[in-house]
């Protein structure tokens, strides 16, 4: 198989043996920009998607090094926990002039933790799932680039492996900001509740988890990392670009509680 091309926003596709034909495209209201979900770049997507004609995997490596201009940090090396922030944390270590070393490693028979019916089931998943590369970063400071923290659980029993297993200090940046609402859009989002940066311990989320330090990306770093290259595009080519993405936009209601329609209950 080979990459054709993207279906555009509103379009309606015919496919065959003998070729692609549109049927129709739905336009949106004039004026409306569009706006499209910005934590498929940061989480949901495979790195290897290519959405808006850029890949997924170079938005989250740029994110990773607008994450380092905006929360740098004293340390030794760059790390992250396997593997759907690696390229975030590429994008860190490149930017900060640090190595990029593996803490972690997978063990690949256990399944994924997100799905475990309770916290304390979580918290003994990640324990088998991860292996401690101890030699990598003992005595040394250690940031952990996490793509993003949604209850604060996981995130937590890591910490404290990379403490017991010899880390000097332990810094989590995360490369996206907090999720604060929920999804009406198709997202399963836990409870307004269960979302750690709606909890009181937001307010010292450093020691609650464990770690020495916690900065998140800005929304602002977040929308021109994914906007970044679109735009450059944009100008060197509008008539191709602008004709299916019109106002450039992008869905952050999770983010910042601005949802792109008005919802009706």
């Amino acid at each position: 198989s080979r990459y054709y091309r993207e279906v555009l926003p509103g379009e309606i596709v015919k496919i065959s043996r003998h070729d692609v034909q549109t049927l129709d495209v739905i336009r949106r209201p004039e004026g409306d920009p569009s706006a499209f979900c910005i934590f498929e770049y940061v989480y949901f997507a495979r790195p290897d998607s290519i959405f808006e004609g850029q890949m997924v995997y170079s938005v989250r490596r740029r994110c990773g090094q607008q994450l380092a201009i905006e929360a740098p940090v004293e340390a030794d090396l760059v790390s992250t926990v396997p593997e759907s922030a690696t390229p975030a944390a590429l994008g860190y270590a490149q930017k900060c002039g640090l190595p990029y070393v593996e803490v972690l490693c997978k063990n690949r028979y256990v399944g994924r933790t997100f799905i475990q019916p309770n916290m304390r089931l979580r918290q003994l998943g990640v324990a088998k799932k991860f292996g401690v590369l101890s030699d990598n970063f003992k005595g040394k400071r250690v940031v952990i680039i996490d793509d993003s923290i949604v209850r604060g659980n996981t995130i937590s029993p890591i910490i404290k492996l990379l403490r017991e297993s010899g880390a000097k200090e332990v810094h989590i940046r995360v490369a996206s900001p907090p999720i604060r609402f929920p999804c009406y859009m198709g997202i399963n989002i836990p409870t307004k509740e269960e979302l750690i940066a709606n909890r009181p311990e937001f307010h010292d989320l450093a020691n609650y988890i464990g770690a020495d330090s916690v900065v998140y990306l800005s929304v602002e770093g977040l929308v021109s990392s994914v906007q970044e290259s679109i735009k450059a595009r944009q100008d060197n080519n509008p008539k191709a670009q602008k004709s299916f993405i019109g106002k450039l936009g992008h869905c952050t209601a999770c983010l910042t509680g601005d949802y792109p329609v008005e919802l009706e209950w």
